[in-house]
């Protein structure tokens, strides 16, 4: 049986569940938001990083959805043995944590990372992986759990996750203590996204995706272009 890279990042949306049928709800509007902003066509070419090697109705949405999957060149930490012969179309890349993407300067229309921003360590990681995509590529869309959707996404604790130390007593209650570890994921905010993403030379904008409640909306979108 194949080791799955990405297991843990589903614990809580398990198949046919409720918090699997929200996950797929939030993707498909962030789905519809990614096409909206970026306009693909039928030549558009696109690298999705940090695809899951998790074959599920809540993962790797754009695969599914995109209506030109030959078009895309997918990228993860597996070797993607399931994520080929679900997807046979399309193209899989084996990359590195934290490493260089094996690809030149604007090999591709659109770049793009769904729920890996947050899990790739600490801030000088974070800044390597958008100076990656926006390397690789001419327009980057990267997504991001809010931290303030009232559900953590992770690990489903309420409310408490809105303070570092809420989410460390929460987790340590629940045996979760791992994902207050920054290696595994950091919390993400608009403002962070902001942060990060202040040094580019290009256009920038940040706002709400997904399950859409204003300031408690379930993701967040890192558009530069």
């Amino acid at each position: 049986m194949d080791v799955l890279v990405d297991e843990k990042y589903y614990e809580v949306a398990k198949p046919a569940s409720v918090a699997e049928r929200l996950l797929i709800a939030a993707r498909d509007r962030i789905f519809d938001d990614f096409v909206e902003r970026n306009r693909p066509g039928p030549l558009t070419t696109i690298v999705d990083v940090g695809v899951s090697d998790v074959i599920s109705n809540g993962a790797n949405l754009l695969e599914r959805r995109h209506p030109y999957p030959q078009n895309i060149t997918a990228c993860g930490l597996g070797d993607g043995a399931d994520f080929r012969r679900a997807f046979p179309k399309i193209e899989y890349v084996k990359i590195g944590a934290n490493k260089r993407l094996p690809f030149s300067d604007n090999t591709f229309d659109i770049a793009t990372a769904n729920a890996v921003l947050e899990h790739v360590g600490n801030e000088e990681n974070q800044q390597f992986l958008i100076n990656e995509l926006v390397r690789i590529a001419k327009r980057v869309f990267i997504t991001v759990p809010n931290r303030f959707f009232p559900i953590e996404h992770h690990t489903a604790v309420p409310l408490m996750h809105y303070t570092d130390r809420g989410f460390e007593m929460a987790c340590g209650l629940l045996n979760k203590s791992s994902w207050t570890d920054e290696t595994n994921l950091i919390l993400m905010t608009r403002k962070k996204l902001w942060s990060l993403a202040a040094h580019l030379p290009r256009n920038v904008s940040v706002g709400y995706t997904g399950l859409r409640m204003g300031p408690f909306s379930s993701n967040l979108y890192l558009a530069v272009h």
